[in-house]
């Protein structure tokens, strides 16, 4: 039996369980994604995935303003202290959440005078969704700060199957509209709720333990941490509302469809992020500079290679990859095109989200804050151009690749006052670790020897 030992003993890597975690996830996100484009019209359709950009970049400033400040404060720290940090999370996410109900109230009647659907649908509903995923959000916080994948993996399964349930219901009954799907959507988020505080997960009574000291210290360093978490989205943000704006919901529609299989990169690099977060965190604490930057080289290294594989698979079958989730109405549409220039500019994600992700350990998020202003400034510019020119959704996504090789220059300069490296250092050892993975993969599946220690 030792190759089922082995296997269950790999369960056990945090990097694993984070990977498996979101693979899982991607799935069901994908099934149901695939729902999506069966049930809605092209219109339709554009104008979901417009309203859920639209939440999903206010989700994504709340996470970027709390994760990684809770991680980094939370992780290895003594009980008393972790209960501290927690407290202040509850309470910060509670004043973003009223904010945004006393915001929604004036914008709720504004919402009448929106032409544009997807813009009028958001500015009614808002705060409503934002409050439905707070639990499980919360959730997300403890379990990571508390390398806990395995529970990490539970509480999403559950939100997706209610999702997924709800879907099927409404197909069953027939009453899947645009409208319906969204109330679905919040409902199974608020019984998702529900059922994690139920289990505890969410560490909701440690509101009491809040200090004066840690809400400063997690304000303080989210302010500017919140800049990590946007880099991820941020491109698509602003390429839908010029794509929206420019060219209509089905052009939206279009554009969505074409980056649907990016959770193929996505959620390596969320998964490694995630788990490397606490372990850069811990080099700097010890002042383990050398350390720390191997894991900068191995991390980005080793997913750039992965993803440039992924990248060459995508690009060949890119087309029954796009049927397979849009369906005979996108048949011969841009959007297999769009996947291809999707997928070949995210080869140079790691390298981005991993230099950010060490600014952030090493308690310098200002710098992240002012890299992400000015990728903002040169991605609003080129999308401009872009779109002005061409009237085209290619010369939308084609554009991305400056802001991102901007977001890299910066970083890597940055990261030079802390530690001197050589760039290229990056991908030498990310493939000499690489040789190891592979070697310690196969000798744990079929125990031929002990595993090679990494370089």
């Amino acid at each position: 039996m030792p190759l089922i030992k082995n296997v269950l003993s790999s369960l056990k890597n945090i990097h694993f369980q984070s990977l498996l975690g979101n693979g899982v996830m991607a799935v069901f996100g994908m099934i149901t994604t695939a729902m999506l484009f069966h049930i809605l019209s092209v219109y339709d359709a554009g104008v979901y995935f417009f309203f859920m950009m639209l939440y999903n970049f206010i989700d994504t400033i709340k996470a970027g303003f709390l994760t990684n400040a809770f991680v980094t404060f939370y992780a290895g720290t003594t009980r008393e202290r972790g209960n501290e940090v927690a407290g202040a999370s509850w309470v910060l996410a509670l004043i973003i959440s009223v904010a945004l109900i006393i915001l929604n109230i004036p914008t709720f009647f504004i919402a009448s005078y929106i032409s544009d659907s997807g813009t009028a649908l958001y500015l009614k509903y808002f705060s409503i969704v934002a409050i439905s995923t707070l639990p499980t959000f919360m959730a997300n916080l403890v379990v990571q700060g508390d390398k806990r994948f395995d529970r990490l993996f539970w509480l999403r399964l559950v939100n997706q199957i209610l999702f997924m349930g709800a879907l099927i219901t409404l197909m069953i009954i027939k009453k899947a509209t645009l409208m319906s799907i969204l109330v679905a959507f919040t409902a199974t988020n608020f019984i998702a709720g529900f059922i994690i505080i139920s289990f505890g997960w969410t560490m909701l009574t440690s509101i009491k333990y809040t200090t004066k000291k840690a809400l400063i210290e997690i304000y303080h360093f989210g302010k500017y941490s919140v800049a990590t978490s946007l880099s991820a989205n941020m491109f698509r943000v602003t390429d839908s509302f010029f794509i929206n704006f420019y060219l209509g919901a089905p052009a939206v529609a279009l554009y969505n469809l074409g980056s649907r299989w990016m959770p193929i990169v996505d959620i390596p690099l969320q998964s490694f992020a995630s788990s490397s977060l606490p372990i850069l965190s811990e080099y700097y604490n010890k002042d383990q500079k050398s350390e720390l930057i191997h894991v900068l080289k191995k991390m980005t290294g080793m997913l750039s290679i992965g993803i440039f594989i992924i990248a060459i698979l995508a690009i060949i079958f890119a087309d029954p990859l796009i049927l397979l989730v849009g369906g005979k109405q996108y048949i011969g549409s841009q959007a297999p095109n769009l996947f291809r220039i999707f997928i070949s500019i995210a080869v140079l994600f790691p390298a981005d989200r991993f230099s950010a992700l060490t600014l952030d350990a090493i308690k310098k998020p200002k710098i992240n804050f002012y890299k992400i202003l000015v990728m903002l400034v040169v991605n609003l510019v080129a999308d401009f151009i872009g779109v002005s020119m061409f009237k085209s959704v290619y010369a939308v996504v084609v554009t991305n690749i400056f802001p991102v090789l901007t977001g890299i220059i910066i970083s890597y300069v940055a990261l030079q006052q802390y530690y001197k490296f050589n760039f290229w250092d990056i991908y030498v050892v990310g493939y000499d670790e690489t040789k190891v993975f592979i070697k310690n993969l196969y000798n744990t599946i079929f125990g031929k020897e002990k595993p090679i220690k990494g370089l």
